[in-house]
């Protein structure tokens, strides 16, 4: 973190002498764009520097507009293809007003229920109920650094150890395994934390999709109402 704040702000210095060109190792851009911004796409043969100034909002080559609103991930939530990255409430909120939230998005995403849940997140900071871990992430392909979808928790967990958890994909990413290993993977992060006894999530009966991904998430029927099927997951 020391290391992205001495590049972007001697860039930034430098920046206001013309004729005071000034560009860090290759290298060095690299280890800190694979460390903090692996969620950013970095297409082949482009340039480590450039795409460092891209990440934290700095017009680049011009190839893309600056970001309106960017962070780094420390600690992403990784599995074998993707990268949970946790909305902070900033980004929560330009998520949820029509923006990008810091993220390059395949397709046409992000998805409605994406910006809903950022919006959920934006309106529990502003009442002091946030809690960092229990919100909304985003779903980012590792390959590429494409956001694909959001999932999260409605809330932190309740008195009585249970929390519930939503998601969406985007369409252009459907049918590809995504919602079900991302959905593994933080439900198996939240039923790790000792006060946390159950998972739940829930799925239109007419949603086969999303039935087969809880199906395959480990999670069980264990209810319905006249428009959902409710399911469950428990710790061990």
């Amino acid at each position: 973190m020391g290391i992205v704040e001495a590049l972007v702000h001697t860039h930034d210095i430098t920046a206001a002498f013309p004729g005071t060109p000034w560009k860090p190792p290759a290298r060095l851009c690299e280890r800190v764009l694979d460390r903090l911004f692996p969620h950013v796409p970095r297409p082949e043969g482009a340039d480590p520097w450039q795409r460092l100034l891209y990440a934290t909002g700095r017009p680049a080559d011009g190839s893309e507009p600056p970001l309106t609103a960017w962070r780094w991930y420390a600690a992403p939530l990784r599995t074998e293809r993707l990268l949970l990255c946790e909305l902070s409430p900033p980004l929560a909120a330009d998520l949820s007003e029509g923006g990008s939230g810091g993220f390059s998005w395949a397709g046409n995403g992000p998805e409605e229920g994406t910006r809903t849940a950022a919006g959920m997140v934006a309106s529990a900071a502003e009442e002091g109920s946030h809690r960092p871990g229990w919100g909304t992430y985003v779903i980012v392909r590792a390959e590429d650094g494409r956001a694909v979808g959001g999932i999260g928790f409605h809330a932190p967990p309740d008195a009585h150890g249970m929390v519930e958890t939503g998601y969406d994909v985007v369409t252009a990413a459907r049918g590809q395994g995504c919602a079900t290993e991302a959905l593994t993977a933080l439900a198996g992060w939240a039923l790790a934390d000792p006060s946390v006894r159950l998972v739940r999530a829930r799925a239109a009966h007419t949603n086969a999709a999303s039935h087969a991904v809880l199906t395959k998430a480990g999670f069980r029927a264990a209810g319905c109402d006249e428009e959902t099927v409710l399911y469950e997951k428990p710790g061990g």
